[in-house]
């Protein structure tokens, strides 16, 4: 039995702010606290059933866990050149994906930590089909295209209120009390890493409880970009729509190729934000 784990930052135990992933001293330790919450999700996957893990890093350059300190049982996917972003390696042989550290999306609740959609410097919203989601909610729509169920996920309790709107037979680990957007109540590590590993075991052990969301094509995207210049740059591709200054819409025969195609005009809104070429006048 294969499990992917699709691991983020925001959710991970002790986290509370953007700055304690930003500030180098701060981020240090935080990715090994990031490493030791997808241990603990690895650990409770085996417990539970599973002959294979593979841990896709999905924050920020995607090469933030520590690999001498991650269980030796997993494989680990790292590296920022990606065509399938925070799901690269996943494919059919695998029987659930895990979202161990994940967040809530932007707007999505007042209080849920650090929330955004994929990336915050330029994702307001994104709908697919008209229904708006998250980053956990889309993921689980590419990895369903595979068969994939979404068994697990972690994070703070709006995050996980959040997506069990939409997977509400998910196993759900709270790892923190969301107070702000910038503000949580903490557990200690350890007890949330407990949380994981039990939660996780429990996932695996009723895998043949879950199904794959699937979503038939054709596929629509809207994204709701921050500024117009990230929206207009996307134009340069000849499928995209611009349907308001900030916002595009294209569609794909199929949830995989959408989503490729979603992250090819996220990291082109990227690079626009300053000026593809570089710094602008503003």
């Amino acid at each position: 039995m294969k499990i992917f784990i699709s691991a983020d930052m925001e959710g991970i135990s002790g986290v509370a702010t953007n700055q304690q992933l930003k500030t180098p001293s701060e981020y240090q330790r935080f990715r090994k606290l990031m490493t030791a919450d997808v241990n603990a999700a690895i650990e409770g996957a085996f417990n539970g059933g599973a002959t294979e893990v593979v841990v896709a890093d999905g924050h920020g350059n995607m090469s933030n866990i520590i690999i001498e300190e991650l269980d030796s049982r997993a494989r680990l996917v790292s590296g920022s050149n990606r065509v399938m972003c925070q799901l690269e390696g996943l494919d059919e042989t695998f029987s659930g994906i895990m979202f161990v550290g994940h967040h809530g999306r932007e707007a999505g609740s007042d209080v849920t930590v650090i929330s955004h959609t994929l990336a915050g410097i330029c994702v307001k919203e994104m709908k697919i089909n008209g229904k708006v989601v998250g980053e956990t909610e889309m993921n689980t729509m590419v990895a369903g295209s595979f068969g994939v169920p979404a068994i697990f996920i972690s994070g703070d309790d709006a995050y996980v209120k959040e997506v069990k709107e939409t997977l509400p037979n998910v196993e759900g680990a709270v790892t923190k009390r969301a107070v702000d957007r910038f503000s949580a109540e903490l557990l200690h590590p350890e007890v949330a890493q407990t949380i994981i590993r039990e939660k996780a075991e429990k996932a695996v052990e009723r895998i043949g409880e879950f199904t794959p969301t699937k979503v038939n094509g054709p596929i629509t995207f809207e994204i709701d970009f921050k500024g117009p210049q990230q929206a207009k740059m996307t134009t340069t591709l000849p499928t995209v729509e611009l349907i308001s200054p900030t916002k595009i819409r294209f569609t794909c025969d199929d949830m995989v190729t959408a989503y490729k195609h979603m992250w090819g005009c996220v990291i082109i809104a990227m690079a626009a934000t300053n000026g593809v070429l570089g710094s602008v006048n503003s």
